[in-house]
C-alpha cells in the first residue's frame, strides 16, 4: 500500500488530493504513517511542498489515530485508567519529558512512538533518538518503568500489548519507590 500511495502521489500536483489520498489509507487502517512517509522518502518526493504539507498533516492524524487505539487499549481490557498526555517534572528541578499515559501510582508511563522516518535517526544524526533515549533513561533511573509503544503494534496487536502494560503495572509492587515526580497537564 505504502508503494501504491508513493506511485500515484507521483502523479498529483493538488495538495488537497494528496491528502485525502494518504488520510483515507490511514484512516482505513491499510497502513501506517511512518511506512507512507519512508516510502514517499525513497521516492524522493518529500521535497515537494504540496506533498510536505499533506505529510504534516498525516504525521498529525496518525498520532490522533494511535492515541485513540491506545485509549480504546486501557477500556477493553480492564487496565486502570492512568493519567493522559502529561509533562513529569521533579519538584523544583528539571522538566523530565512528556508521556502519552502515566500511572502514578505505579510509576509506569507509555510513550507513543510515532516519529515518521524523517525524524528518525539517521546516518551521522542521530541526535533526536539520542535525546529520546536519553530522556527514557534518566525516567527509568528515577524508578518509572517506561513502555514505548508503536501505531503498528497498538493496531496489529493490542492483546499483546495490553499483557505488556499490565505486566509492568503488576510488576511495580516489586519494584522499589520511584522518585516522587510532579504531574502536569501538558
Amino acid at each position: 500500500m505504502p508503494r501504491a500511495l508513493a506511485d500515484a502521489v507521483a502523479q498529483l500536483a493538488d495538495a488537497g488530493t494528496v491528502r485525502l489520498l494518504l488520510s483515507e489509507a490511514v484512516r482505513g487502517g491499510h497502513c501506517e504513517p511512518a511506512a507512507v512517509v519512508r516510502e514517499l522518502s525513497g521516492a524522493r518526493l518529500l521535497n515537494l511542498p504540496h506533498v510536505v504539507d499533506a505529510v504534516d498533516s498525516l504525521l498529525a492524524e496518525g498520532r490522533a489515530i494511535a492515541e485513540d487505539r491506545l485509549y480504546r487499549l486501557v477500556a477493553e481490557h480492564g487496565l486502570p485508567d492512568p493519567v493522559w498526555n502529561v509533562d513529569l517534572r521533579l519538584p523544583g528541578g528539571p522538566h523530565l519529558g512528556g508521556v502519552d499515559a502515566y500511572w502514578p501510582d505505579h510509576a509506569v508511563a507509555v510513550e507513543l512512538d510515532t516519529r515518521a522516518p524523517r525524524q528518525a535517526p539517521s546516518q551521522g544524526d542521530d541526535s533526536l533518538w539520542s535525546e529520546c533515549a536519553r530522556r527514557r533513561e534518566h525516567l527509568e533511573r528515577l524508578g518509572i518503568t517506561v513502555v514505548h509503544l508503536t501505531p503498528k503494534k497498538l493496531r496489529d496487536t493490542p492483546e499483546q500489548q495490553a499483557t505488556v502494560l499490565r505486566t509492568a503495572l503488576m510488576a511495580s509492587t516489586d519494584r522499589d519507590p520511584a522518585a516522587y515526580v510532579m504531574v502536569l497537564p501538558r
